[in-house]
């Protein structure tokens, strides 16, 4: 829980940098590319390439074909159509994505875990429903797309996991996430890129670093083990904690508007639903005690 916490105040920052300086400046794709080649750098060193079974490497590999690939590609390009807190806004279904995964991939039903989600989807509404630009829908498939590849994806590494239980670290292993990434970044780039939209200042090439390799590489390796600690329902709620952390960004740093009555009473919904997972919720339980 608290690596998600930690990887939640890093991430926070991310979608202003996105929308203040790179959407519709820097290339979707080779702002997606730069970040995977980055995270990927920071755990080449570490990765073991003899000893891992055959079915983690590929297992990982997907899940980052899934959680970074498909899901950045998707996520840069719906702020050509939609604004920071738009984007925001229509994040709040990863939760019901997560839990509905993650059923599918155990054969059950946790309708505690849903119910949770589905109170943290209202808070996370509560705090972002605004009027909608004219290019709502487009952004909006975009990021219904990213929702779901990013919660199969963590969904998915928390299951390969468990299977594949060897006695290595997780970052031995976890280069093979950002190899499952580039297998979709790069072909995306020499297909769909615009090399004439390639960063122009220090302050876009300092963003993307800082993207690579803290956000995307610490980040995503911090959140998918922490998401191998907790249950379904815990996760989904965690998945739009994200929402008011990043409109303080947004509100402290770049002084948007921000209805501070919304997000303090959305905030309360998403608080009251981690207590609901918390209390009925029996694998939630176990794992408490």
């Amino acid at each position: 829980m608290a690596l998600l916490v930690l990887v939640t105040v890093l991430w926070a920052f991310s979608f202003s940098l996105i929308g203040e300086f790179l959407a519709g400046q820097v290339d979707s794709d080779f702002a997606v590319l730069s970040r995977v080649l980055l995270g990927a750098l920071v755990f080449l060193p570490f990765t073991r390439w003899r000893g891992v079974p055959g079915g983690l490497r590929l297992g990982v590999l997907v899940t980052g074909m899934l959680q970074f690939g498909i899901t950045y590609l998707c996520l840069y390009r719906s702020f050509g159509y939609l604004s920071v807190p738009e984007v925001l806004l229509f994040t709040i279904f990863t939760p019901l994505y997560v839990t509905l995964v993650d059923d599918a991939l155990y054969g059950r039903f946790s309708p505690v875990a849903l119910m949770a989600a589905a109170i943290a989807t209202l808070g996370a509404g509560i705090i972002r429903y605004d009027g909608l630009s004219e290019d709502f829908l487009t952004g909006f498939l975009l990021l219904q797309v990213a929702n779901f590849t990013f919660a199969s994806g963590q969904v998915g590494y928390k299951h390969v996991m468990q299977r594949y239980q060897v006695d290595l670290p997780g970052y031995r292993t976890f280069g093979y996430f950002f190899f499952g990434a580039l297998i979709i970044a790069l072909p995306s780039f020499l297909i769909f890129g615009n090399p004439e939209k390639l960063p122009s200042t220090p302050m876009q090439w300092g963003i993307l670093a800082w993207l690579g390799l803290a956000a995307s590489g610490l980040g995503l390796y911090l959140w998918n083990r922490g998401a191998c600690t907790v249950d379904a329902g815990t996760l989904a709620v965690m998945n739009n904690a994200l929402v008011p952390a990043g409109l303080l960004v947004n509100l402290l740093i770049w002084n948007r508007d921000a209805d501070l009555l919304r997000l303090a009473l959305g905030g309360a919904v998403i608080a009251l639903s981690l207590w609901v997972n918390a209390r009925f919720h029996p694998r939630a339980r176990l794992a408490a005690g």
